[in-house]
């Protein structure tokens, strides 16, 4: 057969690798290249170009895992979903914090992961304080016989509220408790009102670690329309708190890109941030301005990069709006 050239005639394109083969020539040397031939390298060149521009998937971060807290050696982070607790293994047994397990399977999970730990018996369960989505699902602890402590306003709430899902606390803290376990001590403390009524501080006084929950987050606003919260005890808290002698905080959610802990500048720029707050929405509301034109018109650039600003930063302006209007 006479050497000659065939024509394609068959475009692919997908996003920036197109690949086009209108009217190019190719060479058939002593072989004529046959209509199925076109199509069968015209389906091996698409399959190139998908492989080539299919974007990597970020690999997602699993369930639930524990984390070791960097410098100690028996302290942990157990971190289910977007929610976390502390827990602490002792010689003596354990003491674990929040259940997290509202409408859903955290318990089973967290007990298994200190098994993975120890088989010392979980001696404790310590409420943060009285909300269903860190206090809920403690039976299976309870069934192991673990002691539950919580703020004595913690208790008078779940005994008025009657949640099916939270156990009731045994013992309750009314200012301060410690508990002393196999060499190790933990600080219970009550500084007063801010994300409710019944917030703890867990202080590890050796570790110069604390735990609290939902009103010191991690670089970022406030949840929401800061539900529960008191204005402006919740000032004064953190002033409270930022006196104390410690170093790293175990919050009860993560931060932005997953970070755990934080320290005392949290704390700080959560002071700052809330002052600062307070001070634009009480010149808008002595300007006369409503609600919607405050909501409108804050803005605080110096916090914009934080988790929950566009979402939350109006929700905030409307509780403080409220205290500045009308003092609740």
């Amino acid at each position: 057969m006479a050497q000659g050239m065939l024509f394609g005639s068959f475009s692919l394109e997908q996003g920036s690798n197109a690949i086009d083969l209108r009217m190019t020539p190719i060479k058939t040397g002593r072989v004529r290249m046959s209509q199925k031939m076109l199509s069968a390298l015209a389906s091996a060149l698409f399959a190139a170009a998908l492989t080539t521009s299919a974007p990597a998937q970020a690999p997602q971060a699993p369930a639930y895992a524990t984390t070791k807290v960097e410098g100690t050696d028996n302290v942990y982070i157990f971190r289910y979903a977007n929610h976390q607790s502390m827990f602490i293994v002792t010689k003596a047994g354990v003491i674990a914090t929040d259940p997290i397990s509202l409408r859903r399977p955290a318990a089973k999970a967290y007990i298994e992961e200190i098994r993975k730990i120890t088989q010392a018996p979980i001696k404790y369960v310590i409420y943060s304080h009285a909300h269903y989505d860190h206090i809920a699902g403690g039976k299976p602890f309870k069934d192991l016989g673990a002691t539950f402590i919580a703020h004595k306003n913690a208790k008078a709430r779940i005994l008025e509220l009657k949640p099916d899902d939270v156990v009731v606390p045994d013992q309750v803290v009314d200012k301060q408790k410690t508990i002393n376990l196999g060499g190790t001590t933990l600080e219970l403390i009550y500084v007063g009102k801010n994300h409710s009524d019944s917030t703890l501080v867990m202080r590890l006084p050796k570790e110069k670690i604390i735990f609290t929950v939902d009103w010191i987050p991690l670089g970022a606003v406030q949840f929401r329309e800061m539900a529960d919260t008191y204005i402006p005890d919740i000032e004064e808290g953190l002033k409270k708190v930022i006196a104390m002698d410690w170093d790293k905080l175990i919050a009860g959610h993560p931060g932005p890109g997953g970070r755990q802990t934080g320290t005392k500048d949290d704390a700080r720029n959560q002071l700052a941030y809330l002052q600062d707050l307070s001070a634009a929405v009480k010149k808008a509301v002595n300007e006369g301005k409503s609600y919607a034109d405050a909501e409108k018109e804050i803005k605080l650039p110096k916090y914009e990069k934080w988790g929950g600003y566009e979402a939350f930063l109006q929700m905030n302006i409307e509780r403080y709006y409220d205290f500045h209007n009308r003092g609740i």
